[in-house]
């Protein structure tokens, strides 16, 4: 950006007047520009729960639970045993379902 070094200096006072105005000018502006949105177009990317899936084939590889890996007795999710908190009564419990 080029500086124009013969222009007059403003203060320190007159640049901090001068930016409060602007930031109050743009807070306005900003605050009057309000977005529509079509509900029709935003609801047409929707699916709805219970839509016809039939057709559909999964592609995913289920691996089995490994030797180092428990289920969470709470949150029932597969962990490494690194995240093992504590047991309850015989039963893993994981450091997020911990606290």
């Amino acid at each position: 950006m080029a500086t124009d070094y013969d222009a007059p200096r403003k203060s320190d006072e007159e640049l901090n007047e001068q930016s409060i105005e602007e930031l109050k000018a743009r807070r306005n502006e900003n605050s009057s520009s309000d977005v529509e949105e079509d509900e029709t177009e935003a609801a047409e990317g929707f699916e709805l729960p219970g839509a016809d899936l039939s057709g559909e084939e999964l592609s995913v590889r289920v691996l089995p639970r490994q030797d180092d890996e428990f289920t969470c007795s709470r949150c029932f999710l597969v962990h490494h045993r690194s995240q093992l908190a504590y047991e309850e009564n015989g039963q893993p419990v994981c450091t997020e379902c911990a606290y």
